[in-house]
């Protein structure tokens, strides 16, 4: 099956469906010796670009602490990767969303149907009574938190209440695309783990596995090599016109601030009506660009506080703009000059 043919709507396999884990090995071994010496941190802050397989990671250490509860037991001292056999009871469960000794925290579906812009402050509540009572497991129990960047600011003070007080045998694991923006209350009580991104033979065999394609297709390599060590931006790459579609967006993104109104409408009509490959390859080319901008000014926060500050409102409003657009098939072109409008503004 060549990439050609492969459908333009590729996701990649949920994480707590995910089994295998291609690169970051360091960080693996991070989490096992940790786990095994008896002693591990009870929070820990899984940074690094979007994509690259933070969550994965974290899906990979809880199945292993749960299917492995006696971190001093021989199995898991002999152990030299956190893998876990399908098969197994455990990753069944995992996979399934039905073990009771698992938490996860993400943004949910509201009573519309809508996925909602933020992890509410109801559903970290749900730590509380999940840490309390009595495991239905036994044993360790653990909690990811997917992404603590996306969680309400009451939310993350709600999170931030138990883990000033951790119960015994209880793991935290926060994934964040943007660990430097975490509150650094949050910040404190965690072992921090940076991932890095994903060398472009690790993107090819992992976006390979998810979209069921052959490692050596000419498609998927391009898109491998144009991903930036990320599985995910592979995945949207991979359809239709999408490589040329993010390097025209690319291209318009370094004019800024200022930028001419004719490539806007090019660039509008290259998105079309209705097709969400392109529409998706415009959108993750913007949150690309808006990451390495707040990266940066992460280096220097002190100095770029209000910059910091203004980058983050206009990437949660086109965000939140191009969320409706997909979910209601609006004109693809009014949001290309709402974003390229926004980012002038934040950039002058």
């Amino acid at each position: 099956m060549s990439a050609r043919q492969v459908e333009p709507s590729i996701t990649a396999v949920h994480p707590r469906e995910t089994t295998a884990l291609f690169g970051h090995r360091d960080a693996e071994m991070a989490l096992l010796n940790a786990y095994r010496s008896g002693r591990i941190p009870h929070a820990w802050l899984i940074g690094g670009a979007q994509g690259i397989g933070k969550a994965t990671l974290a899906y990979r250490m809880a199945r292993f602490v749960l299917a492995h509860r006696n971190a001093l037991a021989a199995e898991v001292q002999r152990a030299e990767t956190l893998y876990v056999d399908p098969a197994d009871p455990v990753a069944r469960h995992v996979a399934a969303g039905a073990h009771g000794g698992l938490l996860t925290l993400e943004r949910t579906l509201n009573d519309k149907g809508v996925l909602r812009t933020v992890i509410t402050v109801d559903e970290t509540r749900e730590t509380i009574s999940f840490f309390g009572s009595t495991a239905a497991v036994g044993g360790w129990r653990v909690c990811i938190v997917d992404t603590v960047d996306e969680l309400h600011p009451n939310a993350a003070n709600a999170l931030l209440k138990i883990l000033e007080e951790p119960p015994q045998q209880s793991l935290f694991l926060l994934v964040s695309h943007a660990p430097a923006r975490v509150l650094p209350t949050i910040q404190s009580r965690c072992r921090k783990l940076p991932l890095r991104p994903l060398a472009v033979n690790d993107v090819i065999h992992a976006a390979a596995e998810a979209a069921g394609i052959a490692i050596d297709d000419s498609a998927l390599v391009e898109a491998a090599e144009a991903a930036d060590g990320s599985v995910s931006r592979a995945l949207t790459l991979l359809g239709g016109d999408a490589i040329k579609l993010h390097q025209k967006t690319a291209a318009l993104l370094a004019t800024l601030p200022q930028v001419d109104p004719r490539e806007l409408h090019a660039l509008g009509d290259a998105l079309g009506g209705s097709d969400r490959v392109a529409l998706a390859a415009f959108v993750d080319s913007i949150d690309r660009w808006m990451s390495e901008r707040l990266r940066a000014d992460d280096a220097n926060a002190n100095a770029n506080l209000p910059r910091l500050a203004r980058l983050a409102e206009v990437w949660e409003k086109i965000n939140r703009a191009a969320r409706d657009t997909a979910e209601y098939n609006l004109e693809r072109k009014p949001l290309v000059f709402s974003v390229f409008g926004l980012l002038a503004e934040a950039t002058r």
